[in-house]
């Protein structure tokens, strides 16, 4: 059995209490297996054949999540379904095994096959083509294969589609777990509040600039995060490259913290990674410009490698950024501060920057 990895940082060591739930945060939905294609020159162009210098192969999905999740530090339990084929095998392994993802909610489905993702990754874009079916219903689990009763969590993050309503959700509200949610592009074009029921039940509403202002009918991401707060305690509006803006309705605080320039190779994985790091910060109570910028972090770290789940850092590469950053004699002095609130989380030693992390390939034996 492969031992996982463990984190070098408990971010909630402070916070925890006897009788606290054993899962910091609880999410379902899909996995994937991801087959990343880097190295391209430019898009595939119809009728030829493109030739790519690496290949990397991990869950995808909301494995995307539950990885950023698990890396910092964060107990996480996924309930999803898992083919029984090779790739099938082969996520629950990684899931369970390598990244120490609590997979005890989850299933295997006989004759279900593994949905797949070939992502292919050129000039800081990237272009999918996805392939899966349904998994049949769970006859213990009526809500589509999500446990009736989703297990006692600190915090728990869903991702809300546009005139559909989960059951968990509520439940696990009521049972005392803090819900961020994110939500995808409405393909429906109506961008309707109203149409995400299950807003009502969340602390946390994490869209994109763009995704906030169709919502709220404005033309301002700031003003599109402070109308959001008629629904949702917490806004926090994604500015791509001008960081986050977040407004907290309960105590009227806001906060905007830039985005860290990078140099972008994929940015798979990066928005599950944002919400990966603001829930941390939220559940450890820092402070809400703290949350933002640490999300910003994270998300920022993720794009410099290929993948998705591949990419999601830890607290190895937060502590290789921070250390190398303050090496510099030139450094923006505010800019420092602003992640000062590191120094007392990292530990002393770590590894040199800059990391780069093993782009796996896997093969499968045949039965």
């Amino acid at each position: 059995m492969v031992v996982p990895a463990q984190p070098t940082v408990d971010p909630l060591k402070s916070a925890r209490r006897a009788g606290d739930p054993s899962c910091d945060v609880y999410l379902t939905g899909t996995v994937f297996l991801d087959i990343i294609f880097t190295g391209l020159d430019s898009a595939p162009v119809r009728g030829t054949e493109s030739w790519a210098r690496g290949m990397g192969s991990s869950p995808g999905g909301v494995a995307n999540m539950a990885t950023a999740l698990a890396r910092l530090g964060l107990h996480t339990s996924l309930a999803a379904a898992f083919g029984d084929d090779h790739y099938g095998e082969y996520c629950w392994d990684a899931l369970e095994g390598g990244e120490g993802i609590d997979l005890t909610s989850s299933r295997t489905v006989p004759g279900w096959h593994t949905p797949v993702t070939v992502s292919m990754a050129y000039e800081g874009e990237r272009t999918m083509v996805s392939h899966g079916h349904e998994p049949p219903p769970d006859a213990d689990a009526p809500d589509g294969g999500v446990p009736c009763c989703p297990p006692r969590a600190r915090a728990a993050v869903a991702s809300l589609t546009p005139g559909a309503s989960a059951p968990w959700i509520a439940r696990a509200a009521r049972s005392g777990t803090r819900i961020f949610a994110d939500v995808g592009w409405d393909d429906t074009g109506r961008w309707d509040l109203a149409a995400l029921p299950d807003l009502r039940h969340c602390e946390a509403f994490l869209p994109n600039a763009e995704e906030a202002m169709r919502y709220t009918r404005t033309s301002c991401p700031r003003e599109a995060a402070r109308a959001l707060t008629a629904y949702v305690p917490l806004a926090v509006v994604t500015l791509g490259s001008e960081g986050a803006y977040a407004v907290d309705r309960r105590t009227g605080e806001t906060a905007e913290v830039p985005a860290i320039e990078v140099e972008a190779l994929d940015p798979t994985g990066a928005g599950d990674v944002f919400v990966a790091g603001f829930v941390t910060g939220t559940l450890a109570d820092w402070p809400l410009a703290d949350r933002l910028a640490f999300a910003g972090l994270t998300a920022a770290l993720s794009v410099q490698e290929f993948g998705g789940s591949l990419s999601a850092p830890g607290w190895a590469e937060v502590g290789g950024w921070w250390r190398r950053v303050t090496e510099f004699d030139e450094q923006d002095p505010k800019a420092l501060r602003r992640y000062s609130f590191l120094e007392t989380l990292l530990p002393a030693a770590g590894r040199p920057w800059p990391l780069r992390r093993a782009v796996p390939t896997i093969g499968f034996r045949s039965a």
